[in-house]
């Protein structure tokens, strides 16, 4: 049964990657679509008062600096609104302001669509602030991916061009056709099955053991909608989309899970149809879905065959029982496939190998199918390592899509790879050399390896889950982790958009029999290899003594506390 739930699951999101991604197609073509007599004029309103020339395009740089700007100004004002969140309007619980370094840690991760959370959202943060600062981003900051993405494929679409579209225009249309409608359907489907939506103070009720508890109150169903379509992961409890206000159902969880993935694997189609090559889209896609599927498989029968030390079945420490352990699992290799970072089940309980899911999932790139945009454009990277390196296999030049893959490209290219693996690696190996790094684990052996080498991994590839067993909320952390966050998410766009902007400018070359097709299943194959390959080159040392190294160990009996 668990494993076709998984099918189910994998076929839903199948069967809407072509309608969606058809439709991405037509909006950010200029094609006229459905929603244009309510989104055009708004569109041409907000050209008109921010002085967007539409019919401007920029290069690969002014599209990087625009990009960057609308970021850099979006941090400072989400800072400055977390500080004064205690004399602001829409606090009810009277909330104090947030702490220096963790509205910083906060500003930068909703910036860059990681929404890692080392607070606790009720008791944290005041309805203006999840609203008008953190709501906000969880648009914004989709937006900018699926911009970039466009940017990128257009890249791969033109030929002797100098420019790549332009970053305020591809922005809006992201977020009045695409992010703002449907999270609107999205959130009406979550209210109809109980998630919450309303402007109360917290509700205090007396527990079975006598006790008061506050449980807070809020729009509950908008933030829900667009955190999960747009990959960003953020919760507004601390729970996240275990709490039942959050994730009420059986029907809602698969709901969430969906959400996540469809724009990420719409994309792929996207791809392939704004590029006349849809076969080379699908590719795309099935060497994310070869590679999903077997995560996902790994990590659902991790969790039900449980700890044999137990002899219970089984995993269901800190899961809902509403969800168990397969759809917990499934959940879990979803939100770390994309770069989301919701959760309905802490993965610090799950098993060895079910926490290595989640983990290998972000380590390979999180190209699975990635965020909002994000995993588009990170699959990129691979699509030019693995042409290259079939160039290199036949003995010629390496072509993709009729242009041919030059030194720089791959310089670019690799230059990503190991930005990600630097802050990674680094931010781990410093955590694990410190006290203040070692002080947070709640856990010894390989298992408190495994806590801050998780952290370090989310807040670089801007996915935002944690272990749950770390105590993030410390200065180390809240600085490190944003640094991470930070450079993880603008210094991988910049080399990104370098290396569209050189595939624009080039010419188109015709096929010939030597030509390594990339629409076919070997280059699905290549794709998800290359994919496997240099994550485990780089990361298989952290991985052996983290959560492989304690799975070999639990099997010899022992566990660490």
């Amino acid at each position: 049964m668990a494993f076709t739930k998984v099918a189910l699951f994998f076929l839903l999101v199948a069967v809407t990657t072509k309608p969606i991604g058809l439709y991405m197609r037509r909006v950010f073509c200029g094609e006229r679509t459905f929603l244009d007599p309510l989104a055009a004029p708004l569109e041409r309103l907000i050209h008109r008062l921010a002085g967007i020339d539409a019919k401007r395009e920029q290069s690969w740089q002014a599209y990087a600096l625009a990009m960057l700007a609308f970021s850099m100004i979006g941090l400072v004002l989400t800072y400055a609104l977390l500080r004064l969140q205690h004399v602001l309007p829409l606090n009810p619980d009277h909330l104090g302001a947030v702490g220096p370094d963790l509205a910083w840690n906060t500003a930068v991760s909703f910036t860059t669509n990681t929404d890692w959370q080392a607070y606790v959202g009720e008791s944290t943060m005041s309805q203006l602030s999840q609203m008008a600062a953190l709501a906000f981003h969880n648009f914004a900051s989709a937006a900018t991916g699926i911009a970039v993405a466009i940017a990128v494929i257009r890249g791969v679409a033109r030929q002797r061009a100098a420019t790549l579209g332009n970053f305020w225009v591809d922005l809006v249309r992201a977020t009045l056709w695409i992010l703002l409608p449907l999270s609107l359907v999205a959130a009406i489907v979550l209210l109809s099955q109980g998630v919450v939506q309303n402007f109360d103070t917290s509700t205090r009720v007396r527990t079975l053991e006598g006790a008061t508890q506050a449980i807070a109150q809020g729009p509950v169903a908008s933030q829900e909608a667009i955190k999960e379509l747009g990959t960003n992961g953020g919760g507004f409890f601390n729970a996240n989309s275990a709490h039942p206000y959050e994730n009420p159902t059986p029907f809602t969880n698969l709901f969430e899970m969906f959400l996540i993935l469809w724009i990420a694997a719409g994309l792929t189609y996207t791809l392939g149809s704004m590029t006349g090559k849809p076969r080379h889209g699908w590719a795309v896609f099935a060497a994310m879905s070869l590679l999903f599927l077997a995560m996902t498989s790994l990590g659902v029968a991790a969790e039900i065959r449980g700890n044999p030390l137990h002899h219970l079945g089984p995993n269901l420490e800190g899961k809902e029982t509403r969800f168990g352990a397969a759809d917990s699992a499934l959940f879990a290799s979803v939100t770390t496939a994309a770069s989301c970072g919701a959760v309905n089940a802490m993965h610090d309980s799950f098993t060895p190998l079910g926490g290595f899911v989640p983990l290998a999932n972000i380590l390979l790139g999180e190209v699975v199918f990635g965020g909002a945009g994000a995993g588009l454009y990170g699959i990129f990277v691979f699509i030019i390592l693995a042409v290259f390196i079939a160039g290199l296999m036949v003995g010629r030049t390496p072509e993709y899509l009729g242009k041919k893959i030059e030194a720089k490209d791959v310089k670019l290219a690799m230059l990503t790879v190991l930005i990600f693996a630097l802050f990674v690696l680094a931010g781990s190996a410093l955590a694990t050399a410190t006290n203040a790094g070692r002080s947070s684990i709640s856990n010894a052996g390989p298992h408190g390896l495994s806590q801050m080498a998780y952290a370090y991994t989310s807040a670089a590839g801007n996915n935002g889950s944690a272990f749950a067993g770390l105590n993030a909320n410390t200065r180390f952390y809240n600085i490190g982790l944003g640094l991470a966050m930070f450079f993880g998410r603008f210094f991988m766009i910049i080399p990104v958009l370098g290396i569209a902007g050189s595939l624009a400018a080039k010419k188109r070359i015709a096929e010939s029999a030597g030509t390594f097709p990339v629409d076919g299943a070997l280059f699905a194959i290549l794709l998800a290899g290359v994919i496997v390959i240099v994550g485990a080159l780089t990361y298989f040392p952290m991985l052996s003594l983290g959560p492989v190294v304690e799975h070999f160990v639990m099997q010899s009996g022992k566990v660490f506390g």
